[in-house]
């Protein structure tokens, strides 16, 4: 990017150059701004906000329990991640948001992820309030059929986002990595919240 930059800057003329802006670049052209105050209802009935009420790491995916996609890979991945983490003695919290409500209910959630991922919390609630979410996490998601056992199918995000306990973002998991390497990684982060 730096480079495409410069070489729009050096192929303008001299009088053109000295009035273009002389602002620093970012240091990283990743996008940081992913998450924001939300309240959302657990599988369990509780309300759950972007805080971790034990101040654990949280590992966050937009998916739906009834996925047969990416999801059966993903959630997974997360449980084992966080049982890896805890014989480590690192606790974290992961976390499904879900992009199906009118399915995922409170009472439907916890026995469909205990089925493929125990560990997980599932959060639900009005379609407004978990596409204010999806907004905040840059996550897009839509309708796209219903397969012939009648279960309805979503695009959704592919990600898993690491916040910290406060909801504040770390990084983001993609689910090709090896569960060694997600551990390796969320433990960095756990040592520096730790550290600091």
């Amino acid at each position: 990017m730096r480079a495409i930059l410069l070489a729009i800057v050096m192929a303008a003329p001299a009088e053109a150059q000295e009035k273009m802006p002389t602002a620093p670049l970012p240091d990283t052209l990743f996008p940081s701004n992913f998450g924001g105050d939300y309240a959302l209802i657990d599988h369990r009935g509780n309300t759950r906000t972007q805080t971790d009420p034990n101040g654990n790491i949280q590992l966050v995916f937009f998916g739906y329990a009834s996925c047969r996609a990416i999801c059966t890979v993903a959630l997974p991945i997360m449980s084992n991640v966080t049982a890896e983490l805890a014989a480590s003695d690192i606790s974290v919290t992961p976390l499904l948001i879900t992009v199906d409500p009118a399915t995922d209910t409170v009472e439907a959630m916890g026995p469909a992820l205990d089925r493929f991922a125990p560990g997980l919390t599932g959060l639900t609630g009005s379609e407004a309030d978990l596409a204010a979410v999806r907004d905040m996490f840059h996550v897009e998601s839509a309708y796209l059929f219903t397969d012939p056992r009648g279960v309805d199918v979503y695009s959704h995000g592919s990600h898993i986002f690491v916040m910290d306990g406060d909801g504040g973002f770390l990084t983001l998991l993609p689910p090709i990595l090896s569960i060694e390497r997600m551990v390796e990684i969320v433990e960095g982060y756990a040592r520096d919240v730790s550290d600091g």
